[in-house]
């Protein structure tokens, strides 16, 4: 496959490490983010920032207009933003345990999840769909997208509403010659600046460079030998069948 152009969205660890990949590889690249920051570090790439909210369907298609206007088209969406909104409220990460949880809590950490990859799926698979030409659309998830863990149950709600969404998306664009994959980080990821995680094994972590060759892999694959799910894991984390 000729080095095309490629969107993230999200563009300040994972996103932009893949997006700093693919630029390597001579691909062209945009990315979607919304603090000034981050944009500021796409534009010192040489690939277009987009601010934009990429749980807005119709920012979304506004994101992609003006990829299509710069570069003619886009080729290789990718979603790894990280899209859970806690309540204002505050309280343990994940939504803690289900006796003690709140509905605002399942809205944060369970539905907007789900409403962002939906978001991604439905308005990427109407860009490529209408470009006519194919393509790939692929959703970062974690491990909770294959089980759940106590006092996590409302996060692991969200990934695997994430799975059956991309799973469902795959096999509705398939026959259109539309590669949808979801990629499963099993793992804590490492700062993209390095440096680990206090209080992590180092190498119990996923190199965000790493994970950027599986996009690789997944982009790049031909069209008799599609993978529609790729799952990652350190060697150092425990992996579960």
């Amino acid at each position: 496959m000729d080095p095309g152009t490629i969107l993230t969205l999200g563009a300040r660890n994972l996103g932009g490490a893949i997006l700093d990949h693919h630029l390597g590889r001579g691909w062209r690249g945009a990315a979607v983010a919304r603090s000034e920051d981050t944009l500021a570090q796409v534009r010192e790439r040489g690939a277009l920032a987009i601010e934009a909210d990429a749980a807005d369907p119709a920012d979304l298609e506004r994101a992609i207009a003006a990829v299509r206007d710069e570069h003619g088209g886009v080729d290789l969406i990718v979603n790894a933003v990280s899209a859970a909104r806690p309540p204002r409220s505050g309280g343990p990460w994940g939504g803690g345990p289900i006796a003690d949880g709140t509905m605002d809590a399942v809205r944060g950490w369970t539905s907007a999840v789900a409403e962002q990859c939906f978001a991604f799926l439905s308005t990427g698979a109407r860009a490529l769909r209408e470009q006519g030409r194919g393509g790939t659309l692929i959703q970062v998830t974690g491990g909770s997208s294959r089980r759940a863990m106590p006092n996590r149950g409302m996060w692991a709600a969200g990934a695997f509403a994430t799975r059956a969404l991309t799973q469902a998306a795959a096999q509705e664009l398939r026959g259109e010659g539309i590669h949808v994959a979801l990629l499963i980080v099993d793992a804590g990821i490492e700062p993209f600046e390095g440096g680990g995680r206090e209080g992590v094994d180092q190498a119990a972590l996923a190199d965000p460079r790493e994970i950027a060759d599986a996009v690789v892999f997944l982009a790049e694959q031909d069209a008799r030998a599609a993978t529609h799910e790729l799952q990652v894991t350190p060697l150092a984390e425990n992996w579960v069948p």
